[in-house]
């Protein structure tokens, strides 16, 4: 497979693409994140990942392939976004705690004319959380630059998911294997 470039400052993202053993680049540029109001959830995700992939487009060679993705997490059709604070992250994960959820992510592939769009949604499922464990997750792991103020493959993950429906990879933020699957399909 060939060097992709990766628009994405993740270091999950970037793991996961180490994982499957995609070779890649990361170039990232400062992307406004607003968006129209009149898009559906799935559609505001991948609205932000194309801004992330065009933002980059013009630095690279034509030809090159490109990767962006945005990870929104939501609840009761409400986007949560990154916590601003601790109270905040705490407030999030006990709205979360004995709860469904949906994790959505907005996939953009880009190579000369060619574009690859797709989101992915996985459901996953608090147990039951204390006080004392929120807090505990929140001041030993600070999940401050995390959608939903959690990571999964981290402690919380460990020990309060009761169900995941879907892509696991995808909560961490990117649907790798049809990432992997997409990359094939544009010959990369």
């Amino acid at each position: 497979m060939e060097k992709i470039i990766l628009a994405s400052q993740s270091p999950r993202r970037k793991q996961l693409l180490e994982w499957a053993e995609i070779p890649f680049d990361v170039l990232v540029k400062e992307t406004d994140e607003s968006y129209p109001q009149n898009l559906s959830i799935a559609e505001i995700a991948i609205h932000i990942a194309k801004n992330k992939a065009l933002a980059v487009k013009d630095s690279l060679a034509p030809g090159a392939t490109i990767l962006a993705a945005d990870t929104m997490v939501v609840c009761d059709n409400r986007i949560i976004n990154k916590p601003k604070d601790r109270v905040d992250a705490i407030e999030i994960l006990t709205s979360l705690s004995g709860r469904l959820h949906q994790v959505i992510t907005g996939v953009v592939i880009m190579k000369a004319e060619k574009e690859t769009v797709f989101t992915e949604t996985t459901e996953v499922e608090f147990h039951e959380l204390s006080l004392a464990q929120i807090e505990f997750y929140v001041d030993n792991y600070k999940p401050y630059d995390k959608a939903g103020a959690y990571a999964i493959q981290e402690w919380i993950g460990v020990v309060g998911i009761k169900s995941v429906n879907g892509d696991f990879y995808n909560v961490m933020g990117l649907p790798v294997s049809r990432v992997v699957k997409a990359l094939q399909g544009l010959n990369v």
